[in-house]
This record gives structure tokens, C-alpha cells and sequence, in this order.
């Protein structure tokens, strides 16, 4: 893989472990909604963890009939910001920030999310990231495929090269679809085939990029 002039980043799994803290927000409102048999398991939410929210919302609230799932996931995903923004969310991997920062003095550093709108932005916020961090889009901006999202951020900032982290097979996809690289981020959610370079940690990143 040749080195590229710019890095996309994927969140979940990638720069954090969010799981946990979005499920505690989800349930919450499930609860506040009459909705306690809906609640969802760690394990289980990891396991939709990377998809956009309309797949969230099937997976997740089955239970409800699918013309009423987008209304309520949109509700979840309210009172899930709300809940990140109040947490310390101490929750990135570690190194996150450091080695972003290293990054950053030569190649410019994007993020690219299935998530909602405001998502990337509370991340970046949380885990001290504003200096590093030159753009970002999500599904909330596009409502598009993970790959569409990454050609429209290359397109707006006018990248020419560049590689997606990322650690799950969507992930890889949605690169490859997008036309470029993929590095794997091995410790995240997910196995992945097919990858160009692989990081076991997130510091890894620097002996890749910057030997």
C-alpha cells in the first residue's frame, strides 16, 4: 500500500468503545417510552454496532411494528447523545489521541460514521480530537451507503489519496467500493478478510504511516 496524503477514520470500534454507554442511553428511553421488553443487551447491540440506523432500528426493535422502529430509534438516538454528552466518556482506545496528533503533521485526518448526525462531533469533542480532526461526515449527513459517504467527503475536502481505518467487514466493503485501502483495526468489533494493513493497536498506526 502506498502511504496516503490523508487518513479516514471509522468511530465505533476504531477510536472508541461506546457500546455500552449507547445501550444505557437506549434503554432509558425504551423505559420512558413503555418499551421495557425492548431493552437491549451489551452483547447484543455490539453486535449491530457499524450498521447505519436503519439497520439498527430492524435489528434492535424488531418487536415494534416497521413503520413505527424509525420514530422510536430516532428517540433512542436522542436520548442516547444526551447521555454521551453528560458522560466523561472515558471510553477511547488507547493512544487515540496522541498518536492522531503525530499524524496530523503530515497527513490530513478525516472521519467518515454510519452514525447520526452530531455523533462524530461529540466523539471528537470527548476524546480531545478538534486539533487533529479536518473533516468528518456520517450517514445522518448523506443517508447513504458507507462508501457513497466516503467518496462525498473526498469529493468536499478534494482528497486524491487516502486509506479508511476501520474494524469490521462493512468497513472494508465500504472502502474497497469507495476505491481505496483499507487498514484493519484488529481490536475493534469485528473479523475482517481481504484488508491491505492491519493494527493491533492504535499506535500501531505511527510505524505504519510514519517509518
Amino acid at each position: 500500500m502506498t502511504s496516503p496524503k490523508a487518513l479516514i477514520f471509522d468511530i465505533d470500534g476504531t477510536l472508541w468503545d461506546s457500546v455500552a454507554l449507547v445501550g444505557e442511553g437506549y434503554n432509558l428511553q425504551l423505559i420512558d417510552d413503555g418499551h421495557p421488553e425492548l431493552c437491549i443487551s451489551e452483547a447484543k447491540l455490539r453486535t449491530l454496532f457499524g450498521k447505519t440506523m436503519v439497520d439498527l432500528a430492524d435489528g434492535m426493535l424488531a418487536g415494534l411494528p416497521k413503520e413505527q422502529r424509525m420514530e422510536q430509534m430516532e428517540r433512542c438516538m436522542d436520548r442516547e447523545m444526551v447521555h454521551l454528552w453528560e458522560s466523561p466518556c472515558n471510553i477511547g482506545y488507547p493512544k487515540v489521541k496522541e498518536t492522531l496528533a503525530v499524524l496530523s503533521e503530515k497527513r490530513n485526518l478525516y472521519i467518515v460514521s454510519n452514525s447520526q448526525r452530531g455523533y462524530p462531533e461529540v466523539c471528537i469533542e470527548k476524546l480531545g480530537l478538534t486539533p487533529y480532526i479536518r473533516g468528518h461526515l456520517c450517514f445522518g449527513d448523506t443517508r447513504a451507503a458507507k462508501s457513497v459517504t466516503i467518496r462525498t467527503l473526498m469529493e468536499k475536502y478534494r482528497i486524491e489519496s487516502a486509506a479508511y481505518v476501520g474494524d469490521i467487514q462493512g468497513d472494508c466493503d465500504s472502502a474497497h467500493a469507495a476505491g481505496i485501502p483499507f487498514v484493519w483495526a484488529a481490536y475493534g468489533f469485528g473479523d475482517v478478510k481481504d484488508y491491505e494493513a492491519k493494527i493491533d493497536r492504535f499506535e500501531d498506526l505511527l510505524s505504519l504511516f510514519e517509518n
